[in-house]
């Protein structure tokens, strides 16, 4: 791990006393039943600790009466440290569920295609490619058995094989994929989610970051709606730019599910809105509380003090480095405005369980 852990006080934390403890507890309790039961992850990450499958034991044990305070509980569980990597600075960015239109066939309205995960779709477990794939995460396997780079974006979209739901253009599709779920309303009124299913393995490329690059939105301008904006001012220049992000995602749709609940994630888990956080699976285990120190735009447009304990219960192709979070804000429209204007600095604090300190 390129970074450094910096032993922490609890007291040390500003905002640690007024968090909600128990909100957080919650949600550590929803990965604390697929730890304690040793459930497999949809995406697996790094192995799970010993001391924090006891912790998630612990937290589902009613008859400990000290772990019923949710504060006493983390701090008598865990000790922070803080995550300074070698560029000195953690970064945190948000992401949410979309919820659009669609259609379960090809219509003149609805003509963009969420695809299912192919049958010849290899993923490779979290730092364990094979050789001769060096920087990615999946390939595609041949009648004989051998193994070739999946096709990238450009030559799936063109193939366009098994469509899940149809949906108005290829920019909503594209985000979908960068949020990495979506909950989708018929023409008839049913609602069906979105799940992730798998990607084609290859790097992703973020195409906000070209495009602040290129100086075509300027960094401090960069948010969801100027990104869709740019998109559909030219669509085939869009499409083409999109192309430029070789990743794609496969889903699989989710007709029975409880939308009051967040989309089931890559811990396996539902997210719970503005307490789980995606991190870098090659680096972390599922499950870990980390407290997110900095100055947001979380709750309007205007920058303020975002202090909370969050859950590691998701991952994503873009969260590359210890001190890397992305901060899930739930469901649709506001959700997704909030999420898209975070790209901060942020002081990022693992808690470690005790008797797994460096």
């Amino acid at each position: 791990m390129q970074a450094r852990l910096e032993t922490l006080e609890f007291e040390s934390l500003a905002g640690w006393d007024d968090d909600d403890h128990l909100a957080a507890l919650r949600a550590f309790e929803r990965s604390a039943r697929m730890l304690a039961a040793g459930r497999e992850s949809a995406r697996p990450a790094q192995p799970t600790p010993p001391k924090l499958i006891a912790t998630a034991s612990a937290a589902l044990n009613a008859s400990v009466p000290a772990e019923r305070d949710p504060r006493r509980f983390f701090e008598s569980r865990f000790r922070p440290f803080r995550v300074t990597p070698d560029d000195g600075a953690g970064f945190v960015t948000g992401y949410y569920e979309p919820c659009v239109p669609a259609s379960l066939v090809e219509t003149e309205e609805f003509r963009w295609p969420i695809l299912a995960r192919p049958p010849d779709l290899v993923t490779f477990p979290a730092g364990a490619a094979p050789a001769g794939f060096p920087r990615a995460s999946g390939a595609r396997r041949l009648r004989d058995g051998s193994l070739v780079p999946y096709p990238d974006r450009a030559e799936i979209e063109a193939e366009r094989h098994d469509p899940v739901v149809w949906l108005r253009d290829a920019v909503e599709a594209f985000l979908i994929q960068v949020q990495g779920s979506a909950q989708v309303e018929f023409p008839d009124g049913r609602r069906a989610r979105l799940a992730y299913d798998g990607r084609n393995g290859l790097p992703y490329t973020s195409i906000g970051r070209i495009l602040i690059e290129s100086g075509e939105i300027a960094e401090s301008a960069m948010s969801l709606a100027s990104l869709k904006a740019w998109l559909r001012a030219d669509p085939a220049r869009g499409l083409k730019l999109m192309r430029r992000n070789r990743s794609f995602v496969f889903f699989r749709l989710v007709e029975d599910f409880d939308p009051m609940l967040g989309p089931v994630a890559g811990a396996g888990v539902a997210l719970t809105a503005l307490r789980s956080l995606a991190i870098d699976r090659t680096l972390w285990p599922y499950g870990l509380p980390f407290w997110i120190d900095a100055e947001l735009p979380w709750a309007d447009e205007a920058p303020q003090p975002f202090r909370r304990l969050m859950i590691a219960q998701d991952t994503g192709t873009a969260i590359v480095g210890p001190a890397r979070a992305d901060l899930f804000f739930g469901s649709g429209e506001a959700a997704g405005a909030r999420a898209g204007a975070i790209r901060h600095q942020a002081q990022v604090v693992v808690l470690l369980p005790r008797g797994d300190e460096p």
